[in-house]
């Protein structure tokens, strides 16, 4: 793996050589531009993945050097570097664009942790280019799905199903968890590829509709039947892949019917006297658990067993936290061009409050989440208020160790609020410490002094 790249732009030829020291320690290709007139040949030369902007320089205006680079060179995060007494220039870099900053003297491992985290970012930022490039090929890739782990291994499973031309797949998992889908993925992977993929949802269809939108019907079969033979989702299907979404939703009578066409592949129109082959791979998905169904009675056990040749249960996005950024970057990339904007991404305020939310609608909610805020949002990058909305809801926040439940009065509560009464109520508990206090919010100091200035919390001690 390459080096990542490091930019120092600061006239104090001292401080840019002790800072190129440790970071070409640590592992960092490291340059440093003394004079900031020189920045851009810098840039042009070097490429650098990250710039180290001092806001004090001798012959320019760090703020107005920032101005210049966001304009110019948007995609490179920029962390500013000042004093203790210059938060409130800090605060006004920060929305101006700059990823974050440090404060003199300089904690080396704070400001590694901010190279890393920048560095991420522009890794996020570039695989979810390239996927979306691949989307407007209409074709889903194992990346499309996420980079946790945990649903990697999923993929790696559903691609080895894939490969038959036949075997039932149940898809369990919560609503909008993306079973659809997954679904659609096997058929692009299987030999059946370029053959017919049919999709119906099983919760959707009047039951009284419902036999002859499965498996046609002839005319004049019912009140109300077309004057002329109608096909069936079976087969519209014929050579490819059916999906059966929702499946739990079937009624008994319609199961026993479907349980034979999974066993004889044949079936008869509704009306009709001659029995139809087809040759189908039937995929099955449900967000209920079909065990418990058989158990109550509401779904017939040999059916359930019929379609439980393989089972691929697809976890809430709540179990695969990491997984959030890289769908919420996707969706940015879709709708900034749905909606012709230039937005450039997600800064970590607004990545934060995306992870800290519990999804309970899961891919299909954070979907519709991005959908919105790219709909209204005129600034070049997404911050924690654009999602402000989300704080409206009753939620929760859940970490590994303990559950935090946030109690939104009915008339509903401000973002800023919220905000402030948590880091008082922390500050409270760690007598006034930030460094303390910013471990236990899981912040930077630098960025808890940030969110202190901007909601006018006074840096003070024994606050009560």
């Amino acid at each position: 793996m390459n080096k990542a790249k490091i930019l120092i732009v600061d006239d104090d030829d001292l401080v840019s050589a002790s800072l190129k020291k440790v970071l070409i320690k640590i592992g960092y290709d490291v340059n440093a531009c003394l004079n900031a007139g020189e920045v851009e040949q810098y840039i042009n030369d070097f490429n650098p993945d990250v710039i180290l902007l001092d806001i004090y320089l001798t012959t320019h205006n760090g703020i107005d050097v920032l101005r210049s680079l966001k304009k110019k060179y948007s995609g490179i995060p920029v962390i500013m570097i000042t004093g203790y007494a210059d938060v409130k220039i800090a605060v006004t870099a920060i929305k101006l664009g700059a990823f974050d900053f440090l404060l003199k003297p300089i904690d080396l491992e704070q400001l590694n942790l901010i190279l890393e985290k920048a560095i991420e970012n522009l890794r996020l930022k570039s695989e979810v280019q390239k996927l979306h490039t691949l989307l407007e090929d209409n074709e889903l890739t194992r990346e499309f799905f996420g980079k946790s782990t945990k649903i990697q291994k999923i993929v790696s499973s559903v691609e080895k199903l894939a490969r038959s031309t036949d075997t039932t797949i149940l898809l369990e998992g919560e609503s909008g968890t993306g079973k659809e889908v997954f679904a659609k993925f096997i058929h692009q992977q299987s030999p059946r590829c370029n053959s017919p993929f049919v999709t119906i949802n099983c919760a959707t269809i009047p039951k009284d509709l419902a036999e002859s939108e499965l498996f046609g019907h002839e005319k004049g079969a019912f009140t109300g039947a077309s004057a002329k033979t109608k096909l069936g989702k079976f087969e519209l299907a014929d050579g490819g892949t059916i999906l059966l979404d929702e499946i739990g939703e079937l009624t008994l009578d319609l199961q026993v019917k479907l349980l034979r066409v999974l066993q004889e592949r044949k079936f008869y129109r509704l009306g009709g006297e001659k029995e139809v082959a087809v040759n189908v791979r039937v995929l099955a998905a449900t967000n209920r658990n079909l065990e418990e169904e058989v158990a109550r009675g509401t779904f017939r056990e040999d059916l359930y067993y019929r379609l439980n040749v393989a089972k691929i249960n697809i976890p809430p996005l709540r179990e695969r936290k990491e997984d959030i950024i890289y769908i919420a970057y996707s969706f940015l990339n879709e709708f900034s061009k749905k909606f012709g904007k230039d937005i450039q991404g997600i800064d970590q305020t607004g990545l934060d409050l995306l992870k800290s939310y519990s999804w309970k609608g899961n891919v299909r909610e954070l979907k519709n989440v991005m959908e919105r805020v790219l709909l209204l949002a005129e600034e070049d990058e997404l911050s924690d208020h654009h999602f402000s909305f989300l704080a409206n809801r009753k939620d929760e926040v859940e970490s590994d160790d303990d559950k935090f439940i946030l109690q939104v009065p009915p008339k509903g509560v401000k973002i800023d609020l919220v905000l402030k009464t948590l880091i008082q109520k922390t500050l409270k508990i760690t007598n006034g410490n930030q460094v303390k206090a910013a471990k236990v919010l899981g912040l930077s100091r630098s960025k808890l002094r940030y969110r202190m200035e901007q909601l006018g919390i006074e840096v003070t001690k024994n606050i009560n």
